[in-house]
């Protein structure tokens, strides 16, 4: 399976090209080609993981790939990266978040459908041991009553503020609690985003902290049952990125996506409407 990476700056494609070419722990998939064009940062990867082709745009990937990773640090940047490779009927895999609206993450699902091309996108920590492990307990206990997501993520961040880290609590807190969302109501304070709401019969509370300038919470889940509480600290490993490629791999396989379109869509609707929440909040006058 020949695989190409758009947006290479984004560390987790070094674990891609780990994962794949170095250590061949992916069958027979192989990242063969990169997009960007050539400079420093292309050059090293293609000579680590002894890729040949270094082509300019995204699009001149296509005849020289089967199946294609998206790893743009800024979501806003997914949509038109992707959709030519949708279009085409290639499986593709946009890493953290999907996009940065919700127009744009249903315009990427719709193409993927329209176009039969196997589509998923996830936080790495969605497949972290500690959240499948969480999920587990909750699912032999009942349904969760509440979960419970702390994490880091900064509003004023460079790749696409609070999108590109607050992803990674909101999608912990929607793997332990599946089903439809209520409205989400945001909470803010001068360094946290608190979104409420509910999924399914679930009531969810996302805690969002501003990092400090060298130190930042870690991320923690806590699922409560009628007869259960359970809670863990999720620390996420070096090749943390490794269980959601596998889970890439396999859907190019296959044909069959791991996650729903539908649950695809709801870390972006939460995120956007704490995102519209901050920046309403930054505009109204004081008093």
């Amino acid at each position: 399976m020949r695989i190409g990476i758009v947006g290479t700056d984004n560390s987790h494609v070094d674990q891609i090209v780990r994962h794949l070419n170095v250590d061949a722990a992916g069958g027979d998939a192989r990242v063969v080609a990169l997009s960007g064009g050539r400079g420093p940062r292309n050059d090293a990867l293609a000579a680590t993981g002894g890729i040949a082709h270094v082509v300019g745009a995204p699009a001149d990937l296509l005849g020289l790939v089967d199946a294609v990773v998206v790893a743009d640090r800024d979501g806003a940047r997914h949509r038109d990266r992707a959709m030519p490779f949708l279009t085409a009927g290639l499986p593709v895999f946009v890493d953290k978040p999907l996009a940065r609206t919700v127009a744009d993450a249903r315009a990427l699902i719709d193409a993927a459908r329209a176009h039969d091309a196997p589509l998923t996108s996830s936080s790495a920590l969605r497949w972290h041991p500690g959240t499948e492990e969480l999920a587990a307990r909750s699912a032999r206990a009942g349904t969760p009553e509440l979960v419970v997501v702390s994490g880091p993520a900064d509003p004023d961040g460079a790749h696409g503020g609070i999108f590109f880290y607050g992803i990674h609590a909101v999608d912990i807190a929607l793997r332990l609690a599946p089903g439809p969302l209520s409205a989400v109501r945001t909470d803010l304070t001068g360094s946290t985003a608190v979104a409420s709401f509910t999924a399914g019969p679930t009531r969810v509370v996302v805690n969002l902290v501003r990092p400090g300038a060298t130190e930042q919470i870690p991320f923690h889940a806590m699922t409560f049952t009628r007869r259960d509480m359970a809670e863990r600290t999720l620390v996420p490993g070096a090749d943390y990125c490794v269980p959601g490629l596998e889970a890439f791999l396999t859907m190019a396989r296959t044909g069959r996506p791991p996650i729903g379109y539908a649950d695809l869509l709801r870390p972006i609707e939460v995120l956007e409407a704490v995102d519209a929440a901050r920046r309403a909040a930054s505009t109204r006058p004081p008093g």
